[in-house]
């Protein structure tokens, strides 16, 4: 079977307004039905907001720091040893720890309701900048579950 690669990485330009890959990509996971604008438009009214109410940081500086707050270290896998199945604690690459801080994010925003979009992407990114917050929980939650599987190391998770 063929390995399936897309070239996202590759031809992923800066977004317009900031000039970072990172904000191009995340703008890129928010986006739904191919609407970019749309998108766009969600991403700067948030940084907007955060300039509001952070005045003495640049905004693309707290999303990026944001971003980089929640990326987990460690996740656990499940590996089947002899019939029985061990979640077992591994390292994360670089590209999957900004994939999985890009993805919590935007999934702890979606969850919430009431409110528009960019107030409430605000709201996360800006707490996730001060470690607080869902996403934050989240990737806790994660560095709790590797912690506590810690016996289970010795198995290794190997891809083949």
């Amino acid at each position: 079977m063929a390995t399936r690669f897309t070239a996202s990485r590759t031809q992923l330009r800066p977004d317009p307004r900031c000039g970072s890959i990172l904000a191009s990509k995340f703008i890129n996971c928010l986006m739904c039905d191919g609407k970019k604008s749309v998108a766009q438009g969600l991403f700067y009214g948030a940084l907007d907001i955060i300039k509001e109410r952070a005045p003495e940081q640049e905004p693309i500086e707290v999303f990026t720091a944001a971003v980089e707050n929640i990326k987990p270290s460690v996740e656990v896998r499940s590996k089947r040893v002899g019939g029985a199945t061990y979640q077992v604690p591994t390292p994360v690459s670089p590209k999957r720890q900004q994939t999985l801080a890009i993805r919590w994010i935007l999934e702890v925003t979606r969850g919430k309701r009431g409110r528009p979009m960019a107030n409430r992407l605000a709201d996360e990114l800006l707490a996730a900048y001060r470690r607080e917050g869902a996403a934050m929980t989240k990737r806790e939650n994660v560095h709790r579950m590797a912690e506590a599987n810690k016996a289970f190391a010795h198995f290794g998770y190997s891809r083949r």
